[in-house]
């Protein structure tokens, strides 16, 4: 472990293979340990609103005097970052408006560059790091195979000019690790800020009753705990959203990381009838129908991602948008005579709905669907979920920019409780957000 609290070592976990659990008690809210990054890469959407090397947020940042798009708080973080970003420097304003590597193929040329980097100041040492994360290259579908063959395509294309590359296989072997154990970077909204890998983070092992969770100081990953914990506890995080009923969750683990999830709540499936609930009437809806709703939304649901992800379908945002907004609508009022509005796939498309009327400048819109999100979140999420807080978040900063101070520090103050025990009291976006509310 490189971690920089005592109290957590490696074991055995049966049925599971290699885990992490703790030596010692730990309360809610404390830092059980924190993790820098192997690797990390700021997400290109993300340049002028981060720095590239330390992914502090900040206004004033100076932007790279040869591609004019990484940019950074000053020169010490400029010079600190150069080994990475001289990988794309020059080959950005070569390539100009045709550069275009996708997140995971900057990052896995990053591990590459960081590797070479070891291998040469420590050429005698066998380096675990990376060799240690699990890879599933034999387990991958068509489409994933598909995908990683097109990345390893883009990795030659933009960036032979630095880096020596590994054979074929060891390239698969490399995009799998990464799919698997790599991590998307959140703010405090759960906005993607870019993508890292933390070697002993990807040690923790799955459950969708977590016992910690993972939240980001810059580009280091800090674990808490959000549930008592003894000695002898295993360290548990859940790597999927745990707001779906269990078929989705595990159909979600089984398509991304190989495995069926065992834990309490996957085998009584107890939340499962709150999270499918469905319109009171004095006539029972027959399972089929139900069944065939449920069918639907997935369906919508899948169609929405497509549309979101389609770069073609969404070259400047406005007119994509509007297209995912009436989508939105209109699923939400095909599901809704059947579905409860505490029902998840409800939710699910209210979370989105709310996210483009964002977007689009609604917030009017935006405040009508967080306000139908926000209580059933409450209920169906854990205690100190970041999903809850950022829903707080976002509504007390729209009720704050709509002058309804009352109901904006309401809101912020529910949201403060959530992040001081998953972020810690000590982290800068406590500070900006106590800032805020003055």
């Amino acid at each position: 472990m490189k971690g920089s609290v005592q109290g957590v070592e490696r074991f055995d976990s049966p049925g599971k293979g290699r885990g992490l659990r703790v030596t010692k008690p730990f309360k809610v809210g404390d830092l059980i340990f924190s993790c820098p990054a192997y690797s990390c890469v700021l997400s290109a959407k993300e340049r002028g609103s981060y720095c590239e090397y330390c992914f502090n947020r900040k206004e004033g940042l100076a932007r790279c005097g040869k591609c004019k798009k990484a940019c950074y708080c000053n020169a010490t973080c400029q010079r600190a970052d150069w080994a990475m970003h001289k990988l794309e420097c020059s080959a950005m304003v070569a390539f100009g408006p045709n550069w275009c590597p996708s997140e995971t193929v900057r990052l896995v040329a990053r591990i590459l560059a960081v590797r070479k980097t070891q291998k040469e100041k420590h050429p005698s040492e066998k380096l675990m790091l990376i060799g240690e994360m699990q890879t599933h290259v034999e387990d991958v579908d068509n489409a994933r195979r598909e995908m990683n063959e097109a990345d390893i395509a883009g990795l030659h294309r933009f960036y032979s000019k630095h880096l020596d590359f590994p054979d074929h296989s060891a390239l698969l072997a490399l995009f799998s690790q990464v799919a698997c154990n790599g991590f998307t970077v959140e703010d405090e909204e759960l906005s993607h800020m870019g993508t890292a890998v933390y070697p002993d983070v990807a040690l923790i092992n799955h459950s969708c009753l977590p016992s910690v969770i993972v939240t980001f100081k810059g580009t280091t990953a800090e674990v808490r705990a959000v549930t008592p914990m003894k000695r002898g506890d295993e360290v548990l995080i859940s790597y999927i959203d745990i707001l779906y009923p269990t078929d989705d969750r595990n159909s979600r683990l089984r398509d991304s990381y190989y495995f069926t999830c065992d834990c309490q709540e996957c085998r009584t499936q107890s939340k499962d009838k709150a999270k499918l609930k469905v319109r009171k009437r004095s006539d029972p809806y027959e399972p089929e129908v139900v069944s065939n709703m449920v069918r639907y939304a997935r369906k919508k649901i899948g169609e929405f991602r497509a549309i979101k992800n389609d770069k073609n379908i969404l070259p400047g945002g406005f007119q994509g948008s509007l297209e995912l907004r009436e989508m939105c609508v209109q699923s939400l009022d095909e599901m809704g005579a059947v579905f409860d509005d505490a029902n998840v796939y409800m939710l699910h498309m209210m979370y989105q709905a709310m996210g483009v009327c964002l977007y689009l400048g609604d917030w009017d819109g935006a405040i009508h669907y967080g306000e139908k999100v926000l209580k059933p979140y409450s209920v169906l999420y854990p205690a100190y979920s970041l999903n809850v807080s950022s829903i707080y978040l976002k509504l007390g900063r729209l009720y704050m920019g709509l002058e309804k101070r009352s109901q904006g520090l309401s809101a912020l103050k529910k949201a403060l409780a959530i992040m001081e025990v998953a972020h810690g009291k000590d982290h800068h976006y406590i500070a900006e957000l106590r800032k805020e509310m003055k």
